[in-house]
């Protein structure tokens, strides 16, 4: 859109109340890639006004998640900034200065209402199917009776006076022209009771005073902009730009939950899936390049992102594409890196010891090479890799019965552990030269006897490479493996 870096600033302002999701990450990411494709500053905000609410344990997660997927901030807490600091709780003093700001020139008033009441009221508008919101009873209260509230210390709010009369619209970066009438807005509660202030009040005196260019939020906030709108008039402000990016539902096009995969970014990192491919995947949630393009490295991201390739409608969670993008990312590894975080994995699913010998991890890196191109999560290691580290091999009964119970393989298992049991040195070349030197001595085709080889080694119809698995197994495990096998291929047989 032209915005030079100095133009650009944008933020992502959570609220520590939950564990940070996909749906928060797809929202800060959009920031992200639009402050470094403009070369601006993207700001982390934490509003953590709901005291009730925040934890700390949210907060971490939030961090977290954020730096896991590499979002870096230029400005907000643990990095400093000029127009700090970024926690809102240390903010509230300002607040209570623009809320005071808003009630002395009439833009703001005091509310004494109780909660039965607004609860009172909220079933009555039920009862005449009205749309809810504040019926504006203390808006024209006179200073006799707000004095008597007053001087009786009934608890108040400070709400914002809604100019009813007018109509607000706003150029939405994404969606165009939005338009709201004034008298369907309700006024809202700017300043809570116990001096914090509310979303509305905190996110427009933040944005303001931090300097903020571009509002990049979800479309569930669409309806808070005229609130917003009004609010930098009353104070005299020029606004920001508004852009709504649009819902990420389900594949049943559902509101996105954790059926749908909508779960802490950091429980896709325990899963076993890559920053780098969690980033692709969410950039997609709602962008496109203009091609076919769907694999896209962090600087392909950065180069190519604009808000003008935002859609208006909903994008679709998936997530077999998701597994398919992080099974590219996956191979496309440096097997060190994979070896290192699928590590682990194997460690939770007790085949690795805790503090691994430097022969156990090179162990996982030789059985790695051999499954990395199959794995789309690094959390599938432990099952595709188990064969490799089992004392004893585990029939799948589909491969038994296709294969073992076969009148030949007892034999076949026979004479190959026989054959092999002193072969050195042993490799692929050997292991693969003894097989098919076997097949033609029994007049058969080779696959008849690989396939069932396989399955005395691995207990599996899939996997890598034969030959590559038993130079990786080893001729001692090979030759053990052979005979169980041989003895299970003559109880299937027995019936």
């Amino acid at each position: 859109m032209g915005e030079t870096a100095a133009q650009v600033r944008v933020r992502f302002p959570p609220s520590p109340t939950g564990l940070f999701h996909v749906g928060n990450a797809r929202t800060a990411l959009f920031n992200w890639l639009y402050a470094r494709h403009t070369g601006g500053t993207f700001i982390l905000r934490i509003e953590d006004t709901d005291r009730e609410r925040c934890t700390a344990e949210a907060l971490a997660n939030i961090l977290e998640g954020l730096r896991w997927l590499g979002l870096d901030w230029d400005e907000g807490p643990e990095v400093g900034g000029p127009y700090g600091p970024y926690v809102q709780s240390e903010r509230a003093e300002t607040y209570r200065d623009h809320a005071r700001r808003l009630v002395e020139q009439g833009a703001g008033y005091h509310c004494y209402c109780t909660p039965e009441r607004l609860e009172q009221m909220r079933a009555e508008q039920r009862l005449r199917k009205q749309p809810p919101g504040y019926d504006r009873r203390c808006r024209d209260l006179t200073p006799q009776q707000r004095a008597e509230r007053e001087a009786e210390g009934t608890p108040r709010v400070v709400r914002f006076a809604i100019p009813l009369e007018e109509k607000t619209a706003f150029e939405d970066l994404i969606r165009g022209r939005i338009e709201f009438e004034n008298a369907r807005l309700d006024d809202m509660i700017i300043l809570k009771s116990d001096g914090f202030p509310t979303y509305h009040l905190a996110s427009v005196v933040d944005d303001h005073l931090m300097r903020v260019s571009h509002v990049l939020r979800g479309e569930d906030w669409i309806s808070s902009t005229p609130r917003h709108l009004l609010l930098y008039a009353a104070l005299g402000w020029e606004p920001p730009r508004f852009g709504h990016l649009p819902m990420v539902l389900g594949r049943d096009r559902g509101k996105l939950s954790k059926r749908h995969g909508a779960t802490a970014v950091t429980d896709y990192r325990d899963q076993g899936y890559l920053p780098e491919a969690l980033a692709n995947f969410l950039a997609l949630q709602g962008w496109a390049p203009g091609d076919d393009t769907e694999i896209m490295d962090r600087e392909t991201l950065i180069g190519r992102f604009s808000l003008e390739a935002i859609g208006k409608a909903p994008a679709i969670f998936d997530l077999e594409k998701l597994d398919w993008i992080n099974g590219y990312f996956i191979r496309a590894s440096s097997l060190e890196r994979i070896a290192d975080l699928a590590l682990p994995h194997l460690q939770r699913a007790g085949l690795v010891s805790a503090e691994p010998s430097a022969e156990e991890r090179e162990y996982v890196r030789r059985v790695l090479a051999l499954e990395q191109e199959r794995m789309k999560r690094l959390s599938e290691a432990p099952d595709l890799m188990v064969f490799f580290f089992a004392e004893e091999v585990a029939f799948d009964p589909a491969a038994e019965r296709k294969w073992l119970a076969r009148d030949y393989v007892a034999d076949v298992c026979e004479r190959l552990a026989a054959r092999l049991e002193g072969v050195e040195p042993f490799g692929r070349e050997v292991a693969e030269a003894a097989v098919r030197s076997l097949a033609e001595e029994m007049g058969r085709k080779a696959p008849e006897l690989i396939h069932p080889v396989r399955v005395a080694l691995s207990g599996r119809t899939a996997g890598p490479g034969l030959f590559e698995m038993m130079e990786t197994l080893g001729r001692e495990r090979v030759v053990k493996r052979l005979r169980v096998a041989a003895g299970r291929s003559r109880q299937l047989q027995s019936g």
